[in-house]
């Protein structure tokens, strides 16, 4: 589970950050809360989480080095905190819960290497990256990971957070990462966009009224047996919430294979002609 760090960042003008927490008022009816690290591990270890995150300030983008060193500073501080609550409680799932550290230095990668040491000092069984995917371009968030990763504990799980466009798949796990979570197949589904093998397809568009072929001819999902791209775009064009579920099934299965193809061509180092030849089809109409 998140540990409300993004929505820290993402309800930027309804909080007040101090080293304590978050003071924040409500959307609903004004009223003012208080959420502290500690509630943070304590809301994660009720709900039964398997894994918890740190509760962390994640910076915007742009954002000044000065900010950025104070807000990573923060992050850790935070962590640091979070570990001895989480391991004075004991978790709530029988199957057992794990605390994640985050890291974060917006793109600064001196920032991100000390928060990295800094945070591998205090200890955890996985390591997340955060911060990154919030508008900065695609080559810095690769540097931000070539400057991060290698100071990670090479046998723990590295986790990018809030990453999940298929080439940056590719590449993240070719940078390190084991692990990634976003909400790109559920909410391009909805919004009447198909991830396939030959790239992105825009169901809900005009041009797909008389195409009766599957969303993609290589998957083997519910609604490529099932359903033609003709019948799909007639949902969305009907504002049927069949539509908005067949898409968002399609790109959940299509994520699932794209991930077990990926760990494929790592067991048969295989992954560099892989990822090419995933490129090539991808983008092949780009």
């Amino acid at each position: 589970t998140d540990s409300g760090g993004f929505q820290v960042f993402s309800l930027a003008t309804l909080r007040r950050l101090n080293a304590d927490g978050v003071e924040f008022r409500s959307h609903i009816d004004g009223s003012k809360h208080t959420f502290t690290p500690e509630k943070s591990i304590e809301v994660q270890q009720k709900i039964g989480a398997d894994i918890i995150m740190c509760f962390d300030e994640c910076a915007p983008y742009p954002c000044a080095y000065d900010y950025a060193g104070r807000s990573m500073d923060t992050s850790v501080k935070w962590a640091q905190r979070c570990k001895e609550y989480f391991e004075k409680n004991k978790p709530v799932s029988e199957r057992g819960q794990l605390l994640f550290g985050i890291i974060q230095g917006s793109v600064y990668s001196d920032l991100r290497q000390e928060s990295a040491r800094r945070t591998v000092e205090i200890g955890f069984p996985g390591y997340a990256i955060g911060g990154l995917s919030v508008g900065e371009p695609k080559d810095e968030m690769a540097a931000m990971l070539e400057a991060t990763v290698p100071l990670l504990p090479e046998e723990k799980p590295h986790y990018l957070m809030g990453v999940g466009m298929p080439e940056d798949i590719w590449e993240a796990v070719e940078r390190g990462i084991d692990m990634f979570d976003c909400v790109l197949p559920t909410r391009n589904g909805r919004n009447g966009q198909a991830f396939t093998m030959r790239g992105k397809v825009n169901i809900s568009n005009a041009g797909y009224q008389r195409d009766f072929g599957p969303v993609d001819p290589e998957c083997n999902c519910p609604a490529c047996r099932g359903y033609s791209r003709s019948y799909i775009n007639h949902l969305f064009r009907s504002q049927e919430l069949l539509a908005l579920r067949l898409l968002t099934l399609h790109n959940l299965y299509f994520m699932i294979n794209l991930l077990d193809i990926v760990r494929k061509s790592i067991e048969s180092d295989t992954f560099i002609e892989a990822k090419k030849r995933f490129f090539s089809g991808y983008f092949q109409h780009e």
